[in-house]
């Protein structure tokens, strides 16, 4: 019997000619991230089992993003980096994306943005390896053909020391996505109206494959999101087989060498699903969970009283590109919060070009908000001073990936899941509103 995509890596990874699912295998791990929330703790937790003194695994394969509590005020939230620092320091840690505070920001090569994304900018997300992280939405990276994960901190505390981890191997479930993706619709919309589909348990510590003509034509961006919100529907992680695309993303940012897996035409699988793109519609989550799918036309009736558009989910260069596209000469009509997810996206802001305008232009033009400083910002609440956190009984339009009570500030505000098009399209009339009434 062959094995999946997912199956091949690890066992690859635990030194094995096959693995099958429900094996607990010792993997050898490629890649660990972690960041100013998880950090501390896992250097904690590091230090305690192994030794004041102990040395980490191996200083180039860890990777330290400070990216979510960072531009604040709050004593506690500046302290975590401080201690990111000072490990990475004592333990010569080569990838290490430091900060400065938010007006210098611009100004530090060394500072990235929200990990995800950066992990992808900056070369670490290769074909056939396996990357830890301590966030759950480091499954973001399955779409470059890569088994990434999230754990907690005790786990990559162990990871820290031993460049080992104890994992049982998934399950996997089949996406089979075919079909001309329809004008009005992305990447957003397809995951959002799969976990409407199974549900936010639908695919607990199972893997969520996708293939078909639609994702083979999909950019590694739209590709991204599709994988980022697998942990959504409780997925232990998310692959796409990699392709040519894939290759000129990765080598254009890296020159270590990889292997790519690719899953075997007689591979069992837990479940399959087939999906015709061109049949969909622009679909929302509504408060207060990711499964509580909605047609966006639907919900017309919804007042707002703002629009988020960032996130590692929906905050990449291609987001504010397809945002862009449906804000160009027009106004939108409430608060239109900007959040780029690192400072390469932040840049290409003011480079890349629509019709004649940067992105920048069109979305200042049409009165967004200008742009934060690259970082998780309100997508997980923060601090009282984090940009963009919502308020008492608000209710917004985000390109984020969770709307549990609480998620972006107040519990008592109402999140609504959507892609940028829904989102932008949103903002010109200050109700949720399917793009279509504009593309």
């Amino acid at each position: 019997m062959g094995m999946t995509l997912t199956e091949k890596i690890i066992a690859r990874a635990s030194g094995r000619d096959s693995v099958t699912p429900g094996e607990n295998v010792w993997v050898n791990v490629d890649v660990l991230m972690t960041h100013d929330v998880c950090g501390p703790g896992t250097i904690g937790v590091f230090k305690r089992e192994f030794g004041a003194d102990a040395k980490v695994w191996d200083k180039e394969k860890i990777v330290i993003v400070p990216d979510h509590y960072i531009f604040t005020a709050d004593e506690r939230a500046n302290r975590n980096v401080d201690i990111l620092r000072d490990f990475a320091q004592e333990q010569e840690i080569k990838y290490f994306y430091d900060i400065t505070d938010r007006a210098d920001f611009k100004a530090n090569p060394d500072y990235k943005g929200v990990c995800h994304v950066a992990l992808a900018q900056e070369g670490h997300t290769r074909p056939g390896e396996v990357l830890f992280g301590t966030d759950s939405h480091t499954c973001n990276a399955g779409a470059f053909g890569q088994f990434a994960t999230g754990i907690g901190n005790t786990d990559a505390a162990f990871i820290l020391g031993t460049g080992k981890l104890l994992i049982k191997v998934p399950a996997t479930m089949r996406f089979i996505l075919d079909g001309e993706m329809p004008d009005y619709l992305l990447a957003k919309d397809l995951i959002l109206q799969i976990i409407g589909d199974i549900t936010v348990s639908g695919a607990n510590y199972r893997t969520l494959e996708f293939c078909g003509e639609t994702i083979r034509r999909m950019t590694m961006e739209e590709r991204m999101t599709l994988c980022n919100m697998a942990i959504e529907a409780g997925g232990k992680n998310a692959t796409i087989a990699p392709d040519e695309i894939t290759f000129e993303y990765v080598r254009g940012r890296t020159n270590k060498s990889f292997e790519p897996v690719y899953t075997d035409a007689d591979a069992s699988f837990y479940s399959e699903h087939r999906y015709d793109v061109s049949q969909l519609e622009p679909v929302v989550a509504k408060p207060h969970s990711p499964d509580n799918r909605d047609l966006a036309k639907n919900c017309r009736d919804v007042k707002i009283d703002r629009v988020y558009i960032g996130s590692c989910t929906g905050g990449k260069t291609t987001d504010f590109l397809n945002a862009a596209r449906v804000l160009k000469g027009k106004q939108v009509k409430v608060p239109t919060y900007i959040v780029p997810a690192t400072q390469k996206v932040y840049e290409d802001l003011l480079k890349v070009k629509h019709e004649g305008q940067t992105i920048s232009e069109i979305l200042s033009s049409a009165g967004c908000i200008e742009p934060a400083a690259p970082s998780c910002a309100a997508c997980l609440g923060g601090p009282k001073d984090t940009f963009g956190r919502m308020n008492t009984a608000e209710i917004c339009v985000s390109t984020t990936n969770r709307n549990f009570p609480g998620r972006m500030g107040e519990k008592t505000a109402q999140i609504y899941l959507a892609s940028p098009y829904t989102a932008a399209a949103s903002a010109l009339t200050g109700y949720v509103t399917s793009p279509r009434e504009f593309l």
